[in-house]
C-alpha cells in the first residue's frame, strides 16, 4: 500500500524531486497548509530547502529570476493569493519577456469557493496565461506530482520561462497516495527542435562567402551554454561579434572578437557596420526594437542567418535568408564543422576608427572625466577596475543600467543580471538578492535612486539574510532616463521627474547595513575599496551630475546609423 500524505507534503517531496535548493516566498491565508510543511523541510534531518523570507511578493519573483539567470537552475517563488498572486506578475512577465525559468506556486481559495468572490480570490490562471509558458490550477491533490513536474520541464526546457501553479487550499490539504511523477514530454511542444542540416549547409556556405560577416549576439547562446562553441565557430570564421544586452557575458569583454554592445545605447562600430556587413548571423537574439531601429531601413544589404530555438522568432521582426531553428549548442557547431578557416582582418580593422571616434567623444569623457560632478560612468568603471574576477553585475532599469552595461566587465558565463525586455524599475535589489544565493562570486548591483526607492523594503531581506549583495546608488535627484528624453524630444519640460530623496544614510543605519556617500572625486577609489572589502552588504551612495546623459544614442524609430555621439 502506497503511503498517504497530504497534498502540501506531496508538494514539498515533488520540489525536492526536481532540485530545488532555495524558495523566495512571503506566506499567507491560502498557503498555509504549505508553509506548515515547509517548515520540517527547512531545518532537521528532513531539511533541503532554504527559504528566503522576502518583503514584498514582486520581490520574491524578482529574486527567483537573478537566482535562475545566475545558476541556470529554475527560480521558486511561493506566495498567498489574491494580492499576493497578483503581486507576482510584473515578475513573471518581466521572465516572460527574458526567458527566464521561474516557477511561481501561489495559494488559492478552495474550489468549492471558486467564483464565489471569496476573500482574497482571483482568477490568476486567466490573469497569468498571455504572460506565462503555463499557467494551471492544481485542482486536486492526485494532481500534484504530475503538474509539479511538468511545471519544471516546461519552465527550464527549450527558450526558458515562467510558469505559474495556482494551488487551491482543499488540494493542500487533502491526502493522497505519494508516487513521484517525471514529466519529460508534453504533447505539441517541442522543446529542442530537430537540426535541419540543409539549414546548417547553407548557412556555412553564406558564411564562407562572406567578405564583412558580422555575428549577434544574444543571450540564447548562455540560456543553451553555448559559450565555447561560440567561441569556436567565431574565431574560426573570423567574424567580429556584438552582443546583446542580455548576451553581454556570453562572450568575454577582452576577447579579440568582441566588438561591443549593440542597441540603442550601444557601442557606436557595430551598429553603424550592423548597416554595411554583407552577412548578419544572428544568435539567439530575437531582432529587439531597441536593437534594430527602423527596421524599413535595418541591415537590408546582408544576408541574414537567423539561429534560435524558438521558431516564432523567426521572420518576426526580421526576414532571413536562412533560419536554422535549434539549440544554438547543437546548431554553432554543425555549422562551424562545415567552415573554412577565413581572416577578415581588414574587415575587422575597418571598426577601429568609429571605436576610436566614440573613445575619444564618448568614453573617455564618461570614465575619465577632467572637473565637475561625478559621472555614472566614471563610477560603474571605477568599480569594475577594483572588482573581483568573475564579478556579477546586476542593475536596475533606467541610466544606471545603460551605463552600468557599458562600461563593466565580463569575464565569465552568467556574469549580467538586468531586466531587458520589459524594463522594470524595482527589480536590481531583489535579483541581486537571488544571483547571492545562486553564487559565492561577488555581487555588484547598480541602481538610481527611483528604482532603489521601489523595492527599497527589500533592505528588509538583506538585513536578515546578509546578503552580501554591493549596493551602488547613483543619486542624480532624477528619473534619469525619462529626464534625458524630455531634454532632448519633449523641449527640456521636466514633467514630474525630478525626485524629493529620503536621507539614505539613515535608512542604511535602520536597516543596519554599513553606509558610504561620496561626493568628491577623489574618495571615489578609496570608498570602492572599503566596500568591496566589508563582508555582507553595503550601500555605497555616489552623487551624481544632475544632467548626466547616456551616449551614444540611436533616437527612437530612428536609423541605426543615426546614432548620435553628442547631443
Amino acid at each position: 500500500m502506497k503511503e498517504k500524505i497530504t497534498g502540501s507534503e506531496a508538494l514539498m517531496r515533488a520540489l525536492q524531486a526536481e532540485g530545488v535548493k532555495t524558495i523566495f516566498g512571503y506566506p499567507g491565508g491560502t498557503i498555509m497548509p504549505v508553509y506548515d510543511a515547509l517548515y520540517d523541510y527547512t531545518r532537521g534531518e528532513k531539511k533541503c530547502f532554504d527559504h528566503i523570507l522576502v518583503r514584498h511578493e514582486q520581490g520574491a519573483t524578482h529574486a527567483a529570476e537573478g537566482y535562475a539567470r545566475v545558476s541556470g537552475d529554475v527560480g521558486v517563488a511561493l506566495v498567498t493569493s489574491g494580492p499576493g498572486a497578483t503581486n507576482t506578475l510584473t515578475g513573471v512577465a518581466d521572465a516572460m519577456m527574458d526567458s527566464t525559468p521561474m516557477v511561481v506556486i501561489a495559494g488559492q481559495v478552495p474550489i468549492s469557493a471558486l467564483g464565489t468572490d471569496f476573500f482574497q480570490e482571483v482568477d490568476l490562471v486567466g490573469a497569468a496565461q498571455p504572460i506565462s509558458k503555463w499557467s494551471y490550477q492544481i485542482r486536486h491533490a492526485g494532481d500534484i506530482a504530475w503538474a509539479v513536474s511538468r511545471a519544471f520541464y516546461i519552465a527550464r526546457s527549450g527558450r526558458p520561462g515562467p510558469v505559474v501553479l495556482d494551488f487551491p487550499k482543499n488540494a493542500q490539504t487533502e491526502e493522497v497516495e505519494w508516487e513521484l511523477c517525471k514529466v519529460d514530454f508534453v504533447r505539441s511542444y517541442v522543446a529542442y527542435p530537430k537540426l535541419n542540416h540543409a539549414k546548417v549547409s547553407e548557412a556555412a556556405e553564406l558564411i564562407n562567402n562572406a567578405k564583412r560577416p558580422l555575428a549577434l549576439v544574444g543571450q540564447g547562446v548562455e540560456l543553451g551554454n553555448a559559450q565555447e562553441e561560440l567561441k569556436a565557430f567565431l574565431e574560426k570564421a573570423d567574424i567580429p561579434a556584438g552582443r546583446t544586452m542580455l548576451g553581454l557575458s556570453a562572450l568575454p569583454s577582452n576577447h579579440p572578437l568582441n566588438v561591443g554592445m549593440l542597441g540603442m545605447h550601444g557601442n557606436y562600430a557595430v551598429n553603424l557596420k550592423e548597416q554595411e556587413c554583407d552577412v548578419l548571423i544572428a544568435i539567439g537574439m530575437r531582432f529587439s526594437d531597441r536593437v534594430t531601429g527602423n527596421l524599413k531601413t535595418y541591415a537590408k544589404q546582408a544576408k541574414v542567418i537567423h539561429l534560435d530555438i524558438d521558431k516564432s522568432e523567426i521572420d518576426k521582426n526580421v526576414k532571413t535568408d536562412v533560419a536554422v531553428v535549434a539549440d544554438c549548442k547543437e546548431s554553432l557547431p554543425a555549422i562551424t564543422a562545415l567552415l573554412h578557416e577565413a581572416d577578415h582582418h581588414e574587415w575587422r580593422n575597418s571598426f577601429k576608427a568609429l571605436d576610436e571616434k566614440e573613445r575619444t567623444k564618448v568614453i573617455e569623457p564618461a570614465i575619465h572625466p577632467a572637473q565637475g560632478p561625478l559621472l555614472m560612468g566614471e563610477v560603474v568603471n571605477a568599480v569594475a577596475e577594483q572588482a573581483p574576477k568573475g564579478t556579477v553585475l546586476v542593475t536596475d532599469v533606467g541610466q544606471n543600467q545603460l551605463f552600468a552595461t557599458r562600461y563593466f566587465k565580463y569575464e565569465q558565463k552568467r556574469s549580467i543580471c538586468t531586466s531587458g525586455g520589459l524594463g522594470t524599475m524595482g527589480y536590481g535589489m531583489p535579483a541581486a538578492i537571488g544571483a547571492t544565493f545562486a553564487t559565492d562570486r561577488t555581487v555588484c548591483c547598480f541602481m538610481g535612486d527611483g528604482g532603489f526607492q521601489m523595492c527599497i523594503e527589500e533592505l528588509g531581506t538583506i538585513m536578515e539574510q546578509q546578503s552580501p549583495v554591493k549596493m551602488i546608488l547613483m543619486n542624480n535627484n532624477y528619473l534619469g532616463n525619462v529626464r534625458q528624453w524630455q531634454d532632448m524630444f519633449w523641449q527640456r519640460r521636466k514633467s514630474f521627474t525630478r525626485m524629493h530623496n529620503p536621507c539614505y544614510e539613515l535608512i542604511a543605519r535602520g536597516y543596519g547595513i554599513p553606509y558610504e556617500a561620496v561626493t568628491e572625486r577623489k574618495d571615489l577609489a578609496a570608498a570602492i575599496h572599503r566596500m568591496l572589502t566589508t563582508e555582507g552588504p553595503f550601500i555605497l551612495e555616489c552623487a551624481i551630475k544632475e544632467d548626466d546623459d547616456v551616449l551614444p544614442m540611436t533616437p527612437p524609430g530612428m536609423n541605426v546609423d543615426d546614432m548620435m555621439l553628442e547631443v
